[in-house]
């Protein structure tokens, strides 16, 4: 089993629902085991597209699927939770991204890993920091990216919880 985690994002409808049901998706799957979750996390949208702010948390998980399999799940899950991918960085129903996978490292045309935006965004490196089981991240520590992405002002954590 190798240790992943994966970013998860929303901003259309019920955003705290569908970020339950994509765990409760993922860790129904037989390859899949969520081991721990970060705090909700309410954000700014990421881009120039005019919409409403995202819930974004970062779930830590054990998984023997090989890189291109766990993506497959990934996209079935956003697909069956109704994503729709009219426009970049648009609203979404579910983002679900791969951040990191162990130590593994690759660059093919439909997965990075680590994701390559992974040290500019306080989305996504906050609640990373809520179930990151490591000192550093590619040479830094968590917090060393925060303060260098330029905009952990715009992540606020929520009342929300996942109970």
């Amino acid at each position: 089993m190798m240790e992943t985690y994966l970013a998860l994002g929303s901003n259309m409808g019920d955003s705290l629902g569908y970020l339950k049901q994509a765990i409760e998706k993922l860790n129904d799957h037989a390859n899949i085991q969520v081991i721990d979750k970060s705090i909700i996390y309410e954000t700014d949208p990421y881009g120039d597209v005019p919409q409403d702010n995202y819930l974004n948390a970062v779930i830590r998980v054990n998984t023997d699927l090989s890189p291109h399999e766990l993506l497959k799940v990934v996209n079935e899950i956003e697909a069956n939770l109704d994503r729709e991918r009219l426009i970049r960085w648009g609203p979404r129903t579910i983002d679900i991204d791969i951040l990191l996978m162990g130590e593994l490292e690759m660059d093919t045309p439909d997965l990075i890993i680590p994701h390559k935006e992974i040290t500019k965004r306080s989305f996504v490196l906050i609640p990373l920091k809520d179930v990151y089981t490591k000192q550093h991240l590619l040479g830094k520590t968590l917090d060393e990216w925060i303060n260098e992405s330029g905009n952990a002002d715009e992540v606020r954590q929520t009342n929300e919880s996942w109970d």
